[in-house]
C-alpha cells in the first residue's frame, strides 16, 4: 500500500513507492537499491536471530572469528565493516557470554587474538540455522543461475569499489 506525503508548500500530496515500487523498483539508482536491499536484509536477520539475543554485527564478528581464529580486533573491523569502537563492545559482551576468548599475540603485546570457544562455537550454529532461512528466501527470489550472478556480481562490486 503506497502512502502519501504531504508537500505543505506547494499543497501537494505525493504518493510515496513501497519497496520494488516506483524508484525503489527495477527503474531505481542502482547504488539506492543494494542499499534497500542491505536494509531488508538487515531486518530479516535481526528478526531471525532475535530469539538467540544475537544481532547481526554480533553474528558477523562470530562468524569471522570462527572462520579465520587468530584474528585482531583491527582485522575483525576490516572484515565486518564496523567501527574498532563497535568491534571492542561486541567482543566484550561475547567474551562475558564466554563466546570468545581473547590471546596475547605471540610478538606483539599489544595486539590480542580472538578464538571462539565451543560456547561460541555452539551459539555460531545456532544462528546459522536462523540466517540459512533468511538466505533460502534471497536464493529463492532467483534461479540457480541468478543466483550465482548475483552472488558474482556482489563479490565484484565488493572489490572493485572497495579498493576505491
Amino acid at each position: 500500500m503506497k502512502y502519501k506525503r504531504a508537500d505543505k508548500r506547494r499543497g501537494v500530496q505525493t504518493a510515496i513507492p513501497r519497496p520494488g515500487e516506483g524508484k525503489r523498483g527495477p527503474e531505481g539508482h542502482l547504488a539506492y537499491l543494494v542499499r534497500q536491499a542491505n536494509v531488508a536484509v538487515r531486518a530479516a536477520l535481526e528478526k531471525a536471530l532475535a530469539d538467540v539475543e544475537v544481532t547481526p554485527p554480533q553474528f558477523s564478528v562470530l562468524t569471522m572469528i570462527v572462520a579465520y581464529p587468530g584474528l585482531s580486533g583491527a582485522d575483525l573491523a576490516r572484515l565486518t565493516f564496523l567501527t574498532p569502537q563497535t568491534i571492542n563492545v561486541i567482543v566484550g559482551n561475547l567474551e562475558r557470554a564466554d563466546a570468545v576468548t581473547k590471546s596475547a599475540d605471540a610478538t606483539h603485546g599489544r595486539i590480542l587474538r580472538l578464538t571462539a570457544t565451543a560456547k561460541g562455537r555452539r551459539l555460531l550454529t545456532r544462528c546459522r540455522t536462523r540466517v540459512a532461512a533468511v538466505e533460502r528466501k534471497l536464493a529463492g527470489l532467483a534461479g540457480r543461475a541468478d543466483e550465482r550472478v548475483v552472488r558474482h556480481w556482489l563479490a565484484a562490486v565488493g572489490a572493485a569499489l572497495g579498493r576505491a
